[in-house]
């Protein structure tokens, strides 16, 4: 059982750090915003190798958070 959880934690960390490919790369975005309705504010953070892209993001509204 050792043997595989090493194998598996191995196997993880030689794709994280791009041994076999672009390793991917975070990356991040803030935005705020004023217009005749109030403020607005958003964010993002994700990962990128150039293929393929992973995000999650939100926002809200000065008054309606």
């Amino acid at each position: 059982m050792l043997r595989v959880v090493f194998v598996v934690l191995s196997l993880l960390a030689v794709a994280a750090c791009g041994a076999d490919g672009e390793p991917f790369k975070p990356r991040a975005n803030a935005n705020i915003g004023i217009g005749s309705d109030g403020v607005h504010t958003s964010g993002s953070v994700g990962l990128s190798n150039g293929t393929v892209s992973v995000s999650i993001g939100g926002g809200c509204r000065w008054y309606g958070c």
